[in-house]
């Protein structure tokens, strides 16, 4: 038996809160079964926005005749693109793994980790198959998965996940993707880009379904221009036939969806549909790796979804035993999991307990269009019963925006004392856009003033995010108003013809 004072599960965010136990000088440990980094590096952000940017290149070489540019493309060495990113991903993994191994701070145990009491680990695999680990404190950290549906005769059908697709060298002619969520947004926008023929089903009524109401609505009629979209449909059956992919799916309603509304029901009123294609590309959500854990021996509890529970200072049900990250399943954002290191580093080496406040965790979708947002959306105040006041502006109603052919929209969300409860955006450069919203709601007074009275750059595209915070609101909520209202002390009006 090996004792530590500190002990994590995991080597994504995790590290950052065992390189601090070793600084204060603690007995440190760290178990990981795969490469070093976590699901970001080696799965995740890093290697799809770094094929996603090569995407990006693409189609605005495609769109240059727009601007009276003359433009073509004569080659793309696509295995090339794809083997480059994996090579720089496995490096940066091995240096992780190389730099633990030469540390006299932290152990590194390459093995799958087991619970068998409530901070004692039996590791399996490699030179420590076998060992069993304690510690004073133990951090789990162990991510999650790809999840896959139930589709009968998926067991005799070779097929693609995002661990698989990101490392995928040779161009399919005809993808299949089943998924409607951010990762079927960006594989699909990277692999159409680059020419293949993409089908998209998903459950849901409308892409990007956490997205607020009026962005997922315009990103999906985008997709339904772009690819084969199959809205309202779940994928039930695939079969393979002489290399070809079969995949047949249900109209499905949506269980929190209203008849009748655009939320419920398949797009195109069939009952049934089949699709085929060369590859089949599923990307229906993430499941937790708590299964492999054995955590009812620590004591430590799941949700109905079996993530991790756990307090508002991360700690779990279990005595000395936290946990973060996207095992935790609040949000499955890598700058949330930096986010909740953080918080935990805090926490347990800080004065005090301090809760995870998550009011201003923007995300973003790396597709075409980019969309971004931070805060709540409309649905979740209509749920909610609140007032609240809406404001949209258009990309192309600023000079900048206007000069790229730039479509989308930021649409703000605030209180009636102007309070911003959320900002949500689709369209170029979404992901750096929603920045200083999010800034606003942490660092500033969380007003509409703080980036109305704040001096923007004339003309950036940064002034389509002042415009939506100013002039007037549209009142909507619990009781309902037609009218506009202008909120808080500032009464600043639209300069739209100012370009």
């Amino acid at each position: 038996m090996e004792e530590y004072d500190f002990l994590v599960i995991g080597s994504g965010s995790g590290l950052d809160v065992a390189n601090i136990a070793a600084d204060q000088g603690q007995s440190v440990a760290v178990v990981e079964k795969g490469r070093l980094g976590g699901t970001c590096l080696n799965r995740g952000c890093i290697p799809s926005k770094k094929l996603l940017y090569h995407a990006d290149v693409m189609e605005t070489i495609e769109r240059a005749d727009e601007f009276g540019i003359d433009a073509t493309v004569d080659d793309v060495a696509f295995a090339d693109i794809v083997r480059d990113v994996t090579d720089d991903v496995h490096g940066s993994s091995d240096s992780i793994r190389r730099g633990l191994h030469a540390s006299d701070r932290i152990d590194l145990y390459e093995a799958k980790a087991r619970f068998v009491d409530e901070r004692t680990l039996d590791l399996a695999g490699g030179s420590a198959d076998g060992t069993r680990l304690r510690a004073d404190t133990v951090l789990v950290a162990a991510g999650t998965r790809p999840a896959i549906p139930p589709l009968d005769g998926l067991e005799g059908v070779e097929y693609l996940t995002s661990t698989e697709a990101l490392q995928l060298e040779t161009l399919p002619d005809r993808l299949v993707v089943v998924g409607g969520g951010y990762i079927a947004a960006e594989l699909a926008h990277f692999f159409g880009t680059f020419g293949s023929d993409v089908t998209i089903i998903s459950r849901r009524p409308t892409m990007l379904p956490d997205a607020d109401d009026e962005v997922s609505a315009a990103f999906t009629e985008r997709y339904a221009d772009r690819f084969d979209l199959h809205t309202g449909y779940e994928a039930d059956a695939v079969s393979r036939d002489h290399g070809s992919i079969s995949v047949e799916a249900r109209a499905f309603t949506y269980p929190d969806s209203d008849a009748g509304d655009q939320h419920g029901g398949a797009a195109n009123g069939d009952d049934r549909i089949t699709v085929t294609g060369d590859e089949l590309l599923i990307a229906a959500g993430r499941v937790p790796n708590s299964d492999t854990l054995n955590l009812a021996a620590a004591g430590v509890e799941t949700d109905a979804d079996e993530f991790i529970r756990t307090d508002e200072y991360l700690r779990t049900t279990a005595d000395g035993v936290w946990a973060l990250g996207d095992i935790v399943g609040e949000y499955l954002l890598k700058h949330n999991a930096n986010h909740e290191a953080r918080a935990v580093a805090r926490n347990l080496f800080g004065d005090g307990l301090e809760p995870v406040d998550y009011s201003a965790m923007p995300f973003a979708v790396f597709a075409s269009p980019e969309v971004a947002g931070v805060g709540l959306t409309e649905q979740e105040l209509r749920a909610a019963d609140r007032e609240y006041a809406t404001r949209v502006y258009p990309y192309d109603e600023t000079a900048r925006g206007s000069a790229m052919h730039a479509a989308g929209f930021v649409k703000s969300i605030i209180d009636l004392e102007g309070a911003i409860l959320g900002c949500h955006i689709i369209g170029p450069e979404a992901s750096d856009l929603i920045q200083e919203v999010v800034v606003a709601m942490t660092a500033g007074s969380g007003t509409v003033g703080d980036i109305r009275q704040s001096v923007h750059i004339h003309p950036a595209l940064s002034e389509v995010v002042q415009r939506a915070f100013t002039g007037q609101f549209t009142r909507r909520g619990a009781h309902e108003h037609d009218h506009d209202h202008g909120h808080g002390h500032d009464h600043d009006h639209d300069h739209d013809s100012d370009r």
